[in-house]
């Protein structure tokens, strides 16, 4: 495969000093913006009068006649009667037509006309009406040219000032903490145990926390002091968070989370600020709970110089470690904080008075799973061929987030294809979806592709059924799956949680299969075993450095080799690296005996995924019996997690 490009990375622009953080303007007005904003506005109204301007000029009646034309009418008998309002004139026709005119507003209708001549006895004869002005409308007319003025200055005073005052807003709630508080009488996002399935060790550990909350006079009368802080220990997903608002949710307290990192900000003292106002806030509102998730991003080893040397980091650390020390016995605080690194933090941290319990939530086993299936499916409607426990089978090392999104997938695949009720299909689908990506039905191989391919992934399923510590095949395809072109499922029957030797020896061998049998039959090799043999180098480094699985070095486990951190020396490295290649090489030589002595099953399974694309385990099985192989049976299966290759998908074990 050719090298992916490696992108440059793009330089930020430096600011011009009028946006620096020391510019007069930024500080008192908002920054540069503030002066664009004003001119727009200016240019705006200014805009709007203009238009209302030459609007006003057409919005005279067409009907309006000057007054010369009113006295004129009333001379010749055209004209029935007036309405005087004002100044304005509503004059009405003989024929019944209506028109509208303006006269002197200092003087009177009569005196008005009669300068154009128009004599009493002529007046006499049209019907005049005053009607007067309401004083609303008076006060209105006349208030209205001093008053719109005003309105517009203060609009446009406290459109200035709206961002000089955010400013300063933000600037005094700068250090208050930004937790998310759980109310316990909302129902909708109350979570208590019912809704966690598993993790049965862990929630028997935090019903004690549970039991105090509830009733913590009980365990003050006798002297007990509850753990004030608990730390949850887990991979991503196993469902940390979840457990720590199911506590809050069972003891029915506020809930105050928090992440690791909004506490650390670029200004030192803002980070402990924040700290100081969390706790005092949960204390108001004690009894409560406060979580801090991945609380390694604030609660590494001090003095390590990781982070850049960041002492806002180490003040805010330094903050919580008061602050959870300075706790009465009597206050109902709990602290409760979730990573998956429990290996960086502080010593301080972990010491008894403070995250001095330590509840550690595994992946689940088949159970477990089983039974956070069926949480996960109560709100799809399930077809009658469902069967969870069988789906609980073909996922171990699943975490709780990876079976929501199985869940998840199967329902998204149901509603693409217009069905109402979840498959079983729809679940099988999901599996290979969240282990491997979505089916590339466009990436099509080429003839020899898929010939290569076919023998490659025959290979893996091959020499893992006839080695006795590798595990059984469940699954073949050659069709793309995310960055596989092809991939073998290899799953135990039951958990395990430990590997032997020989389970290695034999997952390296099973491993290393495709990379045989391309080599064997086509004399060549791809590049497709790439992903392959990373796994298998990781796997013989960590059975030599780590677990001392190596005849020759013993047991001995050297640690990791880094800058500035070598606990080896150069000779020993070396004698490390020849141990590597000698496991790899051996596993080698044994997956090619092993596809030499059966050569005809290899070209069988082969021929069959050329054919169909998808070998499921029944017709895998029914091929090996008829080449003499006999499949494995349930006692003899170890414990795997899947890892899929770049052309070839094969398996490796879990560490």
């Amino acid at each position: 495969m050719a090298p992916a490009p490696v992108k440059k990375p793009r330089l930020k622009k430096p600011l011009p000093p009028s946006q620096g953080r020391g510019s007069p303007w930024r500080s008192f007005f908002g920054g540069p913006s503030f002066f664009s904003n004003l001119v727009t506005t200016v240019l705006i109204f200014l805009l709007l009068m203009s238009a209302y301007s030459f609007i006003s000029g057409f919005m005279q009646p067409s009907n309006s006649i000057p007054l010369s034309q009113v006295a004129q009418d009333v001379k010749e008998g055209k004209i029935a009667s007036i309405a005087v309002s004002g100044d304005a004139l509503d004059i009405e026709y003989a024929d019944g037509e209506l028109k509208t005119s303006r006269k002197d507003p200092a003087a009177g209708l009569p005196e008005t006309l009669a300068t154009y001549g128009v004599t009493p006895v002529e007046l006499a004869k049209v019907a005049i009406t005053i009607q007067g002005q309401s004083g609303f409308e008076f006060w209105f007319l006349t208030l209205i040219p001093i008053l719109l003025p005003l309105i517009f200055i203060g609009f446009l005073f406290w459109f200035i000032t709206r961002q000089v005052r955010g400013a300063g807003m933000q600037a005094f709630t700068f250090g208050q903490s930004k937790a998310r508080i759980i109310d316990p009488t909302d129902s909708a996002q109350r979570v208590t145990f019912s809704d966690v399935a598993g993790a049965r060790e862990a929630k028997e550990e935090l019903l004690e926390i549970v039991d105090f909350l509830r009733n913590p006079k009980k365990f003050l009368d006798i002297g007990a002091r509850i753990p004030k802080g608990i730390i949850l220990m887990g991979a991503p997903g196993t469902g940390k968070t979840l457990l720590a608002r199911a506590v809050a949710g069972e003891a029915g307290v506020p809930f105050f989370s928090i992440s690791g990192s909004e506490f650390v900000e670029m200004f030192v003292g803002v980070g402990a600020s924040r700290v100081r106002d969390l706790f005092q806030v949960a204390k108001r509102a004690a009894p409560a709970i406060i979580f801090v998730d991945e609380i390694d991003a604030v609660g590494r080893v001090r003095g390590t110089g990781v982070g850049g040397g960041n002492d806002e980091r180490e003040q805010t650390l330094n903050q919580i470690l008061v602050e959870m020390d300075g706790f009465e016995p009597a206050e109902k605080v709990v602290v409760m904080a979730a990573t998956n690194r429990p290996d960086v933090l502080d010593p301080a941290l972990l010491r008894p008075g403070r995250f001095d319990r330590r509840v550690t939530i595994d992946l689940p086993d088949r159970r477990d799973r089983e039974e956070i299936l069926a949480i996960h499916a109560r709100r799809s409607p399930l077809g009658p061929d469902v069967n969870l426990a069988v789906i609980a089978e073909r996922t171990p090392g699943f975490s709780g987030a990876e079976l929501y999104s199985l869940m998840n997938e199967g329902a998204i695949l149901a509603a693409r294809e217009n069905r109402k009720e979840v498959t079983q299909y729809d679940l099988i689908r999901s599996i290979e979806k969240v282990m491997l990506g979505p089916e590339r039905k466009s990436h099509l191989l080429s003839k020899k592709e898929k010939e290569l391919t076919a023998y490659h992934e025959a290979g893996h399923a091959l020499v893992s059924s006839v080695l006795p510590n590798a595990d059984p095949v469940h699954k073949i395809s050659i069709i793309s799956r995310g960055r596989a072109a092809g991939y073998t499922l290899k799953l135990p029957f039951e958990d395990r949680k430990m590997q032997s030797r020989r389970q290695f020896l034999d997952d390296i061998a099973a491993t290393l299969g495709g990379y045989a049998a391309e080599e064997m039959i086509f004399n060549d090799v791809s590049t497709g075993p790439s992903n392959d043999l990373a796994v298998i180098t990781a796997l013989a480094r960590d059975m030599v450095a780590r677990y001392g699985m190596s005849e020759k070095l013993g047991p001995i486990s050297f640690g990791e080799r880094q800058l500035g951190n070598e606990p080896y020396s150069e000779q020993v490295a070396a004698e490390i690296d020849a141990e590597v290649s000698r496991i790899i090489e051996e596993a080698k030589m044994r997956a090619k005996a092993v596809l030499q002595d059966n050569r005809a099953a290899l070209d069988a399974i082969a021929k069959e995924l050329i054919e169909k694309e998808t070998i499921e385990r029944d017709e895998f099985e029914k091929i090996l019996i008829t080449n003499g192989i006999t499949p494995k049976k349930q006692e003899e299966e170890p414990a795997v997690v899947i890892a899929p290759g770049t052309a070839g998908g094969a398996i490796t074990p879990a560490p």
